[in-house]
């Protein structure tokens, strides 16, 4: 009886999106929705995020506690809070991020049921792989930044000199260490941009891998802007980095040409400014076919007269 009952209900929100029969109501009825489930769930995240501050603030301490002589005589880092509620708002700073990423697949599914209408089979299932893959390169640009900030930390300290006491404040600090976690993982977003321009056919593999030169030149100019540490070697560690991922993706995006048959075309060998290649051998011109005489047609019938309308019509119509 149940079944029976939920066949009965019709199709679900998420045919009637696809299929295009919800009005500019309803949609903007479940974007409401939706968004309050988001909102509902980036608010426990936050919650939870409120009592995992410390303990994030403490590992994220963690580069600057390891250097000699960043620690007082009971082994704690010394650091120094300008403002009464500095800590406590970097707290909740910490806690809002913590509540993104804890809330992210309750958000990121809400987002998903509000767009997945509107794309093909093929683009959801493309979007499933983009959005896998997404996830493991982020994490890896925040474990690469986390690495060459400790070398960048010790590499600046030392420069300093030993006349010098250097003692960080615990918010500037953070930020520093927060700011170079995102562009990191943004910036190993890149090899996902560049195959979502060939999956959608827009660029080849054969013309991305011939674009090498200036990837190279772009990727350590991006780096030397956006690391902020003045040292070479976070640096050349995300560029080296970026262009790795960078090839990969072109190895990729060549496989994906090969299983789709593309670079086989007439004109597919050829750069834009080549002129393609013309067959000037003059081709023979032979007579036609003779043409038979048409038969001409035959006059029509003549058209009888109408009947008046009182004779077309008997008792019954």
């Amino acid at each position: 009886m149940a079944f029976a009952l939920l066949r009965r209900r019709g199709p679900s929100n998420f045919e009637r999106a696809a299929d295009g029969s919800m009005t500019l109501i309803e949609h903007i009825r479940e974007l409401r929705n939706r968004l309050f489930k988001a909102s509902l769930g980036i608010v426990v995240g936050f919650g939870l995020g409120i009592w995992l501050a410390r303990p994030v603030r403490r590992l994220l301490s963690q580069p600057y506690c390891e250097l000699p002589g960043s620690k007082n005589a009971a082994g704690e880092c010394n650091f120094v809070q300008l403002g009464v509620p500095d800590v406590f708002l970097l707290d909740l700073k910490i806690a809002l991020w913590l509540g993104l990423i804890l809330a992210a697949p309750v958000w990121l599914f809400q987002l998903w049921a509000f767009i997945a209408p509107g794309l093909h089979r093929h683009e959801r299932r493309y979007a499933y792989i983009f959005t896998a893959l997404a996830a493991p390169l982020f994490a890896a640009g925040a474990v690469l930044a986390f690495f060459v900030v400790s070398k960048g930390l010790a590499f600046l300290i030392e420069l300093s000199g030993d006349d010098i006491n250097t003692t960080l404040e615990v918010t500037r600090y953070i930020g520093f260490v927060t700011n170079m976690i995102l562009m990191f993982g943004v910036a190993f977003e890149f090899p996902l941009i560049v195959l979502m321009l060939n999956f959608v056919g827009l660029v080849s593999g054969r013309k991305m891998l011939g674009w090498w030169r200036i990837a190279v030149f772009v990727f350590f100019l991006f780096s030397a802007i956006v690391t902020p540490t003045p040292d070479p070697f976070g640096m050349t560690a995300l560029a080296v980095c970026l262009c790795a991922l960078y090839f990969a993706a072109v190895g990729v995006a060549m496989l994906n040409d090969r299983r789709k048959g593309r670079g086989k075309e007439i004109y597919s060998g050829l750069d834009d400014d080549e002129v393609s290649p013309l067959d000037l051998e003059p081709e023979p011109v032979t007579a036609g076919e003779r043409v038979e005489t048409v038969t001409p047609v035959s006059a029509p019938d003549p058209v009888t007269a109408p009947q008046p309308i009182e004779r077309r019509y008997d008792d019954m119509t």
